[in-house]
């Protein structure tokens, strides 16, 4: 656990609950079987460069981050049986529910960095 803040944007939170799934199992489960995120939270996939929504129950926003955590995507409101990608140089994502990211808070091109717990 962690939170994930945009350096670029003066070291604001992006999220503030950050859990990483980085392993085999935890990478394929994802949020599959929640029926949502608290304000705040995020399950940060690494490596993942696209996601599928298929069984999920909420829409996600998505930020997309390169291998050095910048940001090369933002794809918002994904509904449940859609697909998104990060496209071209994306690494990891971190998905986020719908409806509280501010716009600013992540643009591609912006600098993120992990502070663990």
């Amino acid at each position: 656990m962690g939170s994930l803040i945009n350096v670029t944007h003066g070291g604001h939170k992006v999220a503030a609950a950050v859990e990483r799934a980085d392993s085999f199992w935890r990478r394929g489960i994802g949020l599959l079987g929640r029926t949502g995120l608290p304000e705040g939270a995020a399950l940060w996939i690494v490596p993942c460069h696209s996601i599928h929504m298929f069984g999920m129950r909420f829409a996600l926003d998505l930020i997309f981050l390169d291998a050095s955590l910048r940001v090369v995507n933002v794809v918002r409101n994904v509904r449940p049986w859609r697909m998104a990608s990060g496209g071209a140089g994306a690494h990891s994502v971190v998905e986020l529910a719908t409806g509280w990211l501010p716009a600013d808070a992540a643009t591609p091109g912006d600098q993120l960095a992990w502070q663990p717990e």
